[in-house]
Formats: structure tokens, C-alpha cells, sequence
């Protein structure tokens, strides 16, 4: 989409042939894009995201680091700070990106870049000048985009494996890990009816599903900085992703503020 609004609006855009350059007028429904400006002419502005606690946490002497390969980067940077680019203050944080590899489809490489991510994020964490530590892991959702079912269980053992990596360096420093996901996508494969049973194709076989999942997604949080008599609240059965910065923020020592989500956790006397 990014390259095909490009080819529209740049008569010198050269990635790829299209023979003529047609006089084409066209508007998006929004800016998708805003470092790109990409459309240049949409119909309904972006939303104003403010005071993310990204923001808040940073502004209240947080150290920072932030880390994933290309095509997730953006998640735990400009859409994590309000579609915002660059730092809030750049002596408080530290972004680094890996390249994804380029010119293949994911299932080629299914390991993508988990342990090359895993591996920054062990260091940031053990050099202790962090006091959060955020990544994104993109091989369940990137590669279970193809379809590729085998490639989709190794992206998952690479995602694991990842995930061990930055445990033990919590483990060693005393602090806390929480574990979640947007949506889901490797989960679950195969398309089904409304009651759950797998379809078929004319030719007998199971059609296999490429989109996001809509599946309650897990969240984990553990690790030897955890207090005693941290749980879960019993009070919000349908929490979700929006409760999560409340709670990180509760881990960083701040009580949210009263305008965002409830934390997920409460502390209760043992």
C-alpha cells in the first residue's frame, strides 16, 4: 500500500516499472502514515494521541529501551509512543533496530531475527542502565501470515527460545517480565464454521487461515522483583490489552492516571 501510494505520487518513483504515470487524484480515508505523509491528502485527520506511558514513565525518570527487527520496530517505538517518531529525551532512552531480511517471504527464514532481538534485550537487562526493557517478537504473527504451517511452528520454537533467553537475564537481576500479544495468528491455522469444525476445500482439503486470530489472548507476569501478594483483580473479567500500561505503569512504582484503563493487578495482605 506504502508503494503503491508512492507510485502515485512520485513521477521519479523507480522501484518498479509502471509504464506510464497516469493523472490520478485520489484521497485517503486517513494519514496512514505520518512520517512518510503518506497519503498527502486524506479526509480524516489522525487521532491526537497523548500522555502515552511511554511518556509519562520516561518524564518521570524511567530508563528506557526498546528493540525489534523492521517490520515490528514501529510497535514498540512510533505506534508505542502515540504515532509518534524519535525520543521524548533521548538521555533517557535507547531504540535499536535490526533489519529484517529482505527479498523473501517469512516462511524462508522462520526464525526471523527472535535471538539477534532477544540478545539486545539480554544486554540492556543485565547492563542494569534499564529500568523497562520492551520488545516485540513479530515471527507468530509475520509467519503465520503465509500459511506455512511447518515454518509457523519454527517461528514459534525461535520465539520460545527468544523468550528463555530474556527470563534468565530477568531472573539474574531481580526483576519483572510481563508477556503478551496484540492478537493472535499461529495460534490457530485452519478455518472454521461457527461451531468450531474445521472447512474443507472442493478437493477435500482443510483451508488453511493467513489472518489475525480472534482468540482472548494471554498475558503472563512473573519474576523474582515481584511482590508478595501481587495477583490478578478478580473485578475485571473482560481486561484486555488497554489495561496493560496501567499495570506496567504499577510495577514502575506510579498509580496510573485516573483517565486510563485500570491496572490488571491488585496487592492483596498474605
Amino acid at each position: 500500500m506504502v508503494m503503491l501510494a508512492k507510485a502515485l505520487e512520485n513521477e521519479d518513483f523507480d522501484k518498479f516499472d509502471r509504464v506510464r504515470f497516469p493523472k490520478v487524484h485520489y484521497a485517503g480515508m486517513l494519514q496512514y502514515d505520518g512520517e512518510l505523509k503518506l497519503p498527502s491528502h486524506y479526509l480524516v485527520s489522525p487521532p491526537e494521541i497523548e500522555r502515552t506511558s511511554g511518556e509519562y514513565l520516561v518524564h518521570n525518570g524511567v530508563r528506557t529501551f526498546a528493540c525489534s527487527e523492521t517490520v515490528k520496530f514501529g510497535h514498540v517505538t512510533f505506534f508505542w509512543n502515540g504515532n509518534r517518531s524519535g525520543y521524548f529525551n533521548s538521555e533517557m532512552e535507547e531504540y535499536v533496530e535490526i533489519p529484517s531480511d529482505v527479498g523473501i517471504t517469512f516462511n524462508v527464514q522462520p526464525k526471523m531475527k527472535a535471538l539477534e532481538i532477544a540478545e539486545k534485550a539480554r544486554d540492556a537487562i543485565l547492563s542494569e542502565n534499564f529500568h523497562q526493557v520492551r520488545v516485540n517478537l513479530p515471527n507468530g504473527d509475520m509467519v503465520g501470515h503465509t500459511g506455512d504451517i511447518e515454518a509457523t511452528i519454527e517461528a514459534c520454537k525461535a520465539a520460545d527460545q527468544a523468550v528463555k533467553i530474556m527470563i534468565d537475564a530477568i531472573e539474574q537481576v531481580g526483576g519483572i517480565y510481563v508477556i503478551t500479544a496484540d492478537h493472535g495468528n499461529a495460534e490457530d491455522m485452519v478455518k472454521r464454521d461457527k461451531k468450531g469444525q474445521p472447512l474443507f476445500d472442493k478437493n477435500g482439503n482443510i483451508q488453511i487461515l493467513t489472518s489475525h486470530t480472534l482468540h482472548p489472548v494471554p498475558i503472563t507476569i512473573g519474576g523474582p522483583g515481584l511482590a508478595k501478594g501481587v495477583r490478578f483483580r478478580k473485578d475485571l473479567p473482560d481486561g484486555g490489552l488497554a489495561n496493560v500500561a496501567a499495570t506496567v505503569m504499577n510495577f514502575h512504582g506510579f498509580v496510573a492516571p485516573s483517565d486510563y484503563e485500570n491496572s490488571l493487578i491488585e496487592v492483596v495482605d498474605k
